[in-house]
């Protein structure tokens, strides 16, 4: 009886278990189905916008090439009128001079054809025959490369012309005037006020602004380099001594190691399934959503995405690693401004 016992009671944890297991599934079952159907409205949003950008300046060209049109056909009809004007003169003054021709009287003709040269002066005008041609050139060419400049004005977001901040820079970080280039430096350190700001172990720099909402995108290029970390961190964050990257302490990252290894600094780390080396990293922050997702920036290819509630403002974070003595990693990171 004892043994039955046991079984049973295996048995009724095993169907608590199951019943849980069951649960679980089917709320994420919903929430996929959630999930996709607001996705799937996201999506269209975002297509029927692009259909609209284009939809709106397709007509805007065929109004612009109607008017290039009518203006260019009005010159021409203009100058038609002008020129058979003159040409019903002059076909009067050849018919006027064979009829002189005729004449037997050789003064009488002298005076006339001086006479008509006169009148004729007087009538006709010359024309200028040059004028714009019909602009085709601005219809032709790469309209397609055209129409995706002027749509690039609407779109957003697109990356952002983000700056760093010196006054956040560790002193063996050099940055470029324009603030958004930085390299580790080998040589002596850069003789800076320290601050409370300022990193003083991470060789870390955070960009100057700090995003508490709206949705934000941003590219850093990261070519040929063996060591970088970037990604997010909280405007207050600790600055000072040695700092775990981690999402518990304030900071939301990827980062580049031994060469040629990819992570997200998640507690532990998460190894990212990156398939050829990465060039140029898109970041994108949806801070109301609580959503930071990386990017191969060439081809938009997911990397990885921390779902968090930020809670407070936070700032874009760029760590270029340490360069050495035999030249590995001494590239810098830049960010990537799109000028249009």
């Amino acid at each position: 009886q004892r043994e039955l016992k046991e079984q049973l009671q295996g048995l009724q944890e095993s169907e608590r278990g199951h019943t849980e297991a069951l649960h679980l599934l089917k709320r994420q079952l919903a929430e996929t189905k959630s999930s996709a159907k607001s996705l799937r409205v996201t999506i269209g949003e975002a297509f029927e916008r692009l259909h609209r950008l284009l939809r709106e300046r397709q007509k805007a060209m065929l109004e612009e090439l109607e008017a290039d049109t009518a203006r260019t056909l009005t010159d021409i009809e203009q100058k038609i009128q002008r020129y058979s004007q003159q040409l019903r003169k002059v076909q009067e003054g050849s018919q006027i001079l064979q009829e002189r021709l005729a004449e037997a009287d050789k003064h009488v003709f002298l005076a006339g054809v001086a006479s008509l040269s006169e009148r004729l002066k007087g009538k006709i005008h010359e024309t200028n025959l040059t004028y714009e041609d019909f602009p085709t050139s601005k219809y032709m060419g790469p309209l397609q490369y055209t129409i995706w400049k002027s749509l690039f004005q609407d779109i957003h977001p697109v990356p952002a012309a983000l700056t760093l901040d010196p006054g956040t820079a560790h002193h063996r970080l050099i940055l470029s005037d324009d603030c958004t280039i930085v390299a580790y430096g080998n040589l002596h350190p850069q003789p800076l006020q320290d601050s409370p700001k300022r990193f003083d172990v991470e060789v870390s720099v955070l960009g100057s602004e700090a995003f508490g909402g709206g949705v934000h995108y941003w590219e850093v290029v990261v070519s040929e380099k063996t060591q970088w970390m970037i990604g997010l961190a909280h405007e207050a964050v600790t600055r000072k001594g040695s700092i775990q990257i981690q999402p518990s302490r304030g900071f939301y990252c990827i980062v580049m190691h031994d060469g040629n290894q990819y992570s997200a600094c998640t507690e532990p780390w998460t190894r990212l399934n990156v398939k050829s080396k990465l060039e140029k990293v898109g970041v994108f922050l949806d801070y109301d959503k609580g959503l930071l997702i990386f990017y191969n920036a060439d081809d938009m290819s997911w990397l990885y995405t921390f779902r968090e509630r930020f809670p407070g403002k936070l700032c874009s974070y760029f760590s270029p690693g340490q360069s050495h003595a035999n030249g590995k990693n001494v590239q810098p990171l830049r960010i990537n401004t799109v000028r249009i």
